[in-house]
């Protein structure tokens, strides 16, 4: 099937709960990107963050949303980005880091991202300048400090839990999360009743491979109360590339540096971070894109 992320509002208005299957999406970036267990975690929980950050906080197509997450592990820099529409894509600055699990026999997300960091979310809505929300990591293991981001930087209450359970061959198994977002109206003691219960669920990646689709996931996590179950949006993994973006980016070279591209070259070679797509310039390619600008 392929991924999809539903969401649903609760029958008190209080409280709005998204749920995400990103198997395939996380499955894709890690073929993309070759990426190690660690890596696959980091990257992985990041786009499914991405995801349901995306699909509560964008409105209109052409909306786009950057996640950046530096912090002081081997993994170096997270970026992801995400639409409207129900796109990611994204890289790790290291995709080969694959470490001992940590104690309760778990990859070591939080010493693969480090503990030590930022968080940022930038938002462009088209209206004026991108804003951009920054808060420092608080554990790493980046359900934690996409909790911490929520009530800080955007002043939501909110619980996060993002999974991605990695095989031995490093391939993605499966991948998801959820995001419970309080609402104006809600109580401390209301979120505090929905917390605990969170906190005796299975990781969200048991739920899937037990077979929950993700209105059950938005079920579990909601309890005895009931639900309103709104609407459902596709996911997957996508990237906006292309050879004639990166002529315009290269067209903005120096002529002596494209020149120098054609006498010592012959070509020229450029490959996109987010999703490791390689386009190849030639030499016509390249004098076209001399004499773009005479």
């Amino acid at each position: 099937m392929s991924d999809y992320i539903a969401s649903a509002l609760s029958r008190d208005t209080h409280f709005r709960i998204f749920a995400v299957d990103a198997t395939e999406t996380v499955r894709e970036a890690q073929r993309r990107h070759d990426t190690w267990s660690a890596a696959s975690a980091a990257l992985g929980r990041t786009l499914v963050a991405t995801a349901l950050l995306s699909a509560s906080g964008l409105k209109n197509r052409d909306d786009m949303l950057t996640v950046r997450i530096k912090g002081d592990g081997p993994v170096g820099s997270i970026i992801t980005d995400g639409t409207e529409i129900g796109t990611v894509r994204g890289y790790v600055q290291e995709p080969h880091v694959n470490l001992p699990l940590n104690l309760v026999g778990k990859i070591d997300v939080a010493r693969a991202v480090g503990k030590h960091g930022m968080l940022a979310v930038t938002k462009d809505i088209g209206i004026g300048e991108p804003f951009t929300g920054q808060v420092p990591l608080v554990s790493g293991e980046i359900a934690e400090d996409f909790t911490y981001y929520l009530a800080k930087s955007e002043q939501i209450p909110a619980a996060v839990g993002l999974s991605v359970f990695v095989n031995a061959d490093n391939s993605v198994q499966v991948a998801g999360g959820f995001m419970l977002q309080a609402l104006p109206g809600a109580d401390d003691a209301e979120l505090s009743a929905l917390e605990a219960n969170v906190k005796t669920l299975p990781l969200v990646s048991e739920l899937l491979k037990s077979g929950l689709t993700p209105e059950q996931i938005i079920q579990r996590i909601a309890g005895d109360a009931p639900v309103q179950f709104l609407d459902t949006h596709s996911l997957r993994f996508a990237c906006n590339c292309s050879k004639a973006h990166f002529g315009d980016i290269m067209a903005t070279l120096p002529h002596e540096q494209l020149q120098e591209m054609i006498d010592e070259d012959g070509g020229a070679e450029t490959t996109c971070k987010f999703c490791g797509n390689q386009y190849h310039y030639s030499v016509a390619d390249l004098e076209a894109l001399i004499t773009r600008h005479e």
